[in-house]
């Protein structure tokens, strides 16, 4: 047999046994119905035994995967992490900074209105506690964190982006478009398509970024 078979991703990936794999598909169907209760209810109206009715599962069976409401909705947030990672890769990072941000900020706002955006308390010591200890979660951030930090500072460093407002609040400006309110109340009035709701607050929120 070649090297190369050998070597290949196929060869030395191990193979999960049954178990495992229905494991993991169990996880996977946990942290679906916690990221859509999530993004429809929020962390402190979502209960654990609604979680469990959704997934079709005793609730002691669940808290063998997730011991506490607060690590659920720590994996709800690794997925949007691992989501918005994937997304950036997807991006042409050729483009102008101020291009790049803009697009982040339009795929953040498309996946709240579509529901899938986790609500969560901006004050809750537990939760918090929860998050900043899930490694995934936190190395997720600050990869994210970087890679849009970078971007800051060169669209402020073109004059696209004001450079005298600090990179970190317009980071966190950007980061506000993922539980943005405006985005709800625009589409509960039934008067504007999603797509038209994306480019009110883009425009709002870019043309307020601005130099002037």
């Amino acid at each position: 047999m070649s090297s190369a078979v050998l070597n290949s991703p196929i060869a030395s990936a191990p193979k999960r046994s049954f178990r495992e794999q229905m494991h993991l598909a169990r996880e996977d169907a946990i942290v679906s119905a916690v990221n859509r209760l999530l993004a429809e209810k929020g962390f402190e109206a979502m209960t654990v035994d609604e979680v469990a009715a959704e997934v079709g599962i005793a609730k002691a069976s669940l808290y063998k995967h997730f011991p506490s409401k607060e690590d659920l909705a720590a994996a709800a947030m690794v997925r949007v992490m691992d989501r918005a990672r994937a997304f950036l890769d997807s991006l042409d990072t050729t483009l102008p900074a101020a291009v790049l941000l803009q697009a982040v900020a339009r795929w953040t706002m498309e996946v709240q209105l579509a529901g899938e955006m986790p609500s969560l308390p901006s004050e809750n010591s537990s939760l918090r506690a929860a998050l900043t200890t899930n490694k995934p979660y936190v190395d997720g951030l600050m990869d994210v964190s970087e890679r849009l930090g970078r971007w800051i500072e060169q669209a402020q460093a073109d004059g696209s982006i004001n450079p005298k407002l600090p990179p970190i609040a317009v980071l966190y400006t950007l980061y506000a478009r993922a539980c943005d309110p405006v985005l709800g109340f625009l589409k509960g009035s039934g008067l504007y398509t999603s797509e038209q709701i994306i480019e009110m607050v883009l425009g709002s929120c870019f043309d307020g970024l601005r130099t002037r």
